[in-house]
């Protein structure tokens, strides 16, 4: 962790101006705007060293000089490319308050990210992990609990979902009449996702028999429910999924299925509508991607896995 400085009251000042406008006009998440801050304290920490103390006084050789400083302190290519990114972020913000005369992050490079392709389940291995139960529970609870996993694998595998939109969706959400379920993405951009009949099963089935049981003071609207009685956590999803998929060991219908998170369920989801011959557009709608760019990847896994089998099963590949 790095170390926090007393900034100038003009560094300071753009600083809580600068997660004002993350916070209120961006929309973005708690985790989102943590990120962004603290690499702006680390730019600024930089520049307050550096003899800064107007906003004026941080020119490109400042932004410069901090990234080489991340690069001779070992940080990941990813994590500088991050950083970059939230400094231009930054400085682009300061130039349109007029803070800045000229915005010196357009000139600021950073290192490419070599992309990796997403790990994803074949749709054989998915319907195996979907159709695992856990053991008989020993009492009520513990039968809600089996009934809400079940519930959370179908909706996150059906809908692609993000494992913060799932946390936040609210009972009224889902539309089990016409089959779709409205989700609150980054940016707090809404949008209506399609669910599959297996999933709104399930997810009728937690909200008659399990929600009833775990459902506390805390519990308001909330869909998902933790063992407590409120609203359901990611940490208690990841661990959810994690624990489904290694549950689906070896055995007759194939050997164990490679771990997967939420995350990797998101990105099966989308690699199996394209399989299927959804077109990208639509993916990327389903997803919630601003970008047709992101959801282009998952071509890319769509071709790796249809070489690996050619060059697996043709006898002259």
């Amino acid at each position: 962790m790095e170390r926090r400085v007393v900034l100038p009251a003009p560094l300071d000042r753009a600083r809580s101006a600068f997660e004002r406008h993350l916070r209120a006009e961006r929309g973005l998440s708690v985790h989102t705007v943590r990120a962004y801050l603290g690499d702006v304290d680390s730019l600024l920490a930089h520049a307050a060293d550096a003899g800064c103390a107007e906003l004026a006084d941080i020119e490109i050789d400042v932004l410069r000089a901090w990234l080489a400083g991340q690069h001779r302190a070992g940080q990941a290519r990813a994590t500088i490319a991050r950083r970059a990114a939230a400094a231009r972020s930054f400085t682009a913000f300061a130039h349109r308050q007029g803070w800045l005369a000229a915005d010196p992050g357009v000139q600021l490079g950073a290192p490419r990210v070599h992309k990796r392709l997403p790990h994803v389940l074949r749709q054989d291995q998915v319907a195996r992990v979907l159709a695992e139960r856990a053991e008989p529970p020993a009492d009520a609870a513990e039968a809600a609990i089996a009934v809400r996993d079940t519930a959370i694998m179908e909706l996150l595998y059906a809908a692609g979902i993000r494992v913060s939109e799932l946390c936040g969706l609210d009972a009224g959400d889902l539309d089990a009449a016409r089959r779709t379920v409205r989700v609150l993405g980054k940016g707090s951009k809404e949008r209506v996702v399609p669910v599959g009949v297996p999933a709104i099963s399930a997810v009728r089935a937690w909200l008659t028999a399990g929600r009833p049981v775990l459902a506390g003071p805390r519990a308001g609207q909330a869909l998902f429910l933790g063992a407590r009685g409120g609203r359901i956590d990611p940490r208690t999803v990841r661990r959810v999924v994690h624990a489904r998929v290694a549950a689906t060991g070896p055995g007759g219908s194939g050997p164990a299925v490679p771990d997967i998170g939420p995350h990797g369920l998101r990105h099966s989801a989308a690699t199996h509508l394209l399989e299927g011959g959804a077109d990208l557009r639509s993916v990327q709608e389903i997803l919630g991607h601003s970008s047709l760019a992101t959801t282009q990847i998952y071509t890319h896994v769509s071709v790796d896995r249809l070489l690996a089998v050619y060059r697996q099963a043709h006898p002259r590949a």
